[in-house]
């Protein structure tokens, strides 16, 4: 392994080539970019949840959104779409107040939101050990988060690739998983600051394709390699380059 790739391993806790990535940033409009949050804000908010095999359907997250309660469901998935409503809403207010910052600080305060009722403490580091179904990657000992996050930060802030560093804290907060439960999905709520922070439109993973995103992920998991999920996410928004086209020769 490279030097530099001992380095980012021993920050991250995983690699990645950026140099297989194709990441084309359009001009950045900051406005533009949150009214487009709030124009698909249902559809955001089903894809994460449908993402943790919430049995809501997408008309159903519109109806309970626009509030009024839908029948029928378990009250434990009910309030696991409020919370993620409730988390986007925050998400967007950070950033349009200027508040958003990748740090421990709002990394806190939106999984104390997204985990709500749902895990065993939200909002905190986790403070015991945890495991990941589907893969024989452990997680690191709860006595070593502080000073992970603290390395892992420093390095991904150092990233002057706006999307590149979003998806990279996604990954290190999903591989290192800081809290009990909503590690995905706050890791996502961060990536996603970052890109709405600079003047992009977010990434959010279709609930169609849930088996690949739930594939790609315990191969990363299982690999410790980054480089193929962050292409599927790039696949999942506008910040992908074009492949380019062939030139036809007429002879």
């Amino acid at each position: 392994m490279a030097k530099d790739e001992n380095n980012m391993k021993k920050k991250l806790g995983f690699t990645y080539s950026p140099n297989d990535l194709a990441i084309d940033l359009p001009e950045p409009n900051r406005d533009q970019a949150i009214f487009r949050v709030r124009k698909l804000f249902p559809e955001f908010v089903w894809d994460t949840t449908a993402l943790e095999g919430n049995p809501f359907t997408f008309p159903e997250v519109k109806t309970l959104l626009e509030g009024v309660t839908v029948g029928g469901h378990r009250v434990e998935d009910e309030v696991q779409v409020l919370n993620q409503a409730k988390s986007w809403k925050r998400l967007i207010d950070m950033v349009k107040d200027g508040n958003f910052s990748l740090d421990r600080e709002v990394f806190c305060k939106l999984n104390g939101i997204v985990a709500r009722e749902e895990a065993l403490e939200w909002g905190t580091f986790r403070k015991g050990g945890v495991g990941i179904a589907g893969t024989n990657f452990k997680p690191p000992a709860y006595q070593e988060l502080d000073s992970l996050f603290e390395r892992g930060a420093t390095f991904i802030n150092g990233i002057s690739n706006t999307a590149e560093k979003g998806m990279v804290f996604y990954l290190f907060g999903a591989l290192n998983q800081f809290f009990y439960d909503g590690n995905k999905r706050t890791s996502r709520l961060m990536m996603n600051g970052v890109l709405l922070t600079d003047g992009y439109d977010v990434i959010s993973v279709p609930a169609r394709q849930r088996l690949e995103y739930n594939e790609k992920m315990i191969r990363f998991y299982d690999t410790l390699d980054g480089t193929e999920m962050m292409s599927f996410l790039l696949d999942c928004s506008t910040l992908r380059s074009p492949a380019p086209t062939s030139t036809v020769i007429q002879g």
